[in-house]
């Protein structure tokens, strides 16, 4: 194959779906509903091909009502290909990709890519992971953090209330925005610390509060405050349902109360609400680097079943 002559373009349409299969992901399954709710678009879904094979895919995603992605999380590379010619095609098609799909002078999105919780120790896991990450830095891309993706399955154990902590519901949406500015102090979670070096703690928890939290179709009355017996807030925790899991959004404790174990009570809470509802399964993720934090998951039950790297680009 010579690289030069790789057809790269957008798909057609929806119904190239079966031609986009010919690589895997274990996203795959969720294509034809994104492309029926607009969460992907033909335009936002490219392929490389020498004649009829496909040898490199790329997609992106983002919100039905958005005008541009929010993700890269499809970037696919043929396996047979020699790693000189892998490393070509997956840079020309990322460069073309970028190039139709990011206004010029704005950021790109995210990468992020799931991959096996072991993945340095397979060989063929390793090399694909370090070539998409070459490439993407080829393109201008940094690696922001690697994170822990977790699962809580019914039939584990859910901790019992200790009586330090009574939970109520947000009293509005300032107080959430309150509570989620304060617990940016100190924080290790790598997103929230990108953030706070281009805006305030408040503004950062506003963001989220518009890009995340306030998009949920699940019930707000979920959302939980852990207080104290004199009644003064010390974390906070969002159980939600996003388009694919039920999941624990955001978790925290917040910085004059950290130290005393309240995390395990407060996840404990979160993920009673949801047990509640008779999921089948509760979604989280935390940065490997969040020590603290992954902890308290394992202590929870929630079992590491895939990590997640995230790439980022500078403004």
């Amino acid at each position: 194959m010579n690289p030069s002559d790789v057809t790269i373009r957008p798909m057609a349409g929806a119904e190239e779906l079966d031609l986009f299969g010919r690589l895997r992901y274990v996203l795959d399954h969720e294509l034809a509903d994104d492309f029926a709710q607009r969460r992907r678009r033909p335009e936002w879904t490219w392929v490389a091909l020498d004649g009829d094979r496909l040898v490199a895919r790329l997609a992106f995603w983002g919100r039905a009502d958005a005008d541009r992605p929010a993700l890269l999380d499809f970037f696919d590379l043929d396996a047979a290909l020699s790693r000189d010619d892998r490393l070509t095609v997956g840079g020309r098609l990322l460069d073309a990709a970028l190039a139709a799909v990011v206004p010029k002078g704005t950021r790109p999105p995210e990468y992020s890519r799931f991959v096996p919780p072991d993945w340095r120790d397979d060989d063929a896991a390793r090399s694909a992971v370090e070539d998409r990450i070459a490439i993407a830095e080829q393109a201008g891309a940094r690696l922001l953090t690697e994170r822990l993706r977790l699962e809580w399955r019914p039939g584990a154990a859910i901790t019992e209330p200790s009586g330090r902590l009574t939970f109520r519901q947000f009293a509005d949406t300032e107080e959430l925005l309150a509570l989620t500015t304060s617990a940016l102090a100190g924080t290790l979670d790598a997103h929230s610390r990108d953030d706070l070096t281009r805006m305030s703690a408040r503004d950062a928890a506003v963001q989220h509060y518009e890009d995340e939290f306030a998009r949920f179709s699940s019930p707000r009355a979920w959302w939980r405050v852990a207080v104290r017996g004199d009644g003064e807030p010390v974390g906070f925790v969002i159980p939600a349902r996003n388009a694919y899991n039920p999941i624990i959004a955001y978790l925290a404790v917040l910085p004059a109360h950290r130290g005393n174990g309240y995390i395990d009570e407060i996840l404990a809470e979160g993920t009673r609400i949801l047990a509640g509802e008779d999921v089948p399964r509760i979604r989280a993720s935390t940065d490997l680097a969040n020590v603290p934090m992954a902890r308290a998951f394992h202590r929870a039950g929630y079992v590491n079943f895939e990590r997640e790297i995230k790439m980022t680009w500078s403004d």
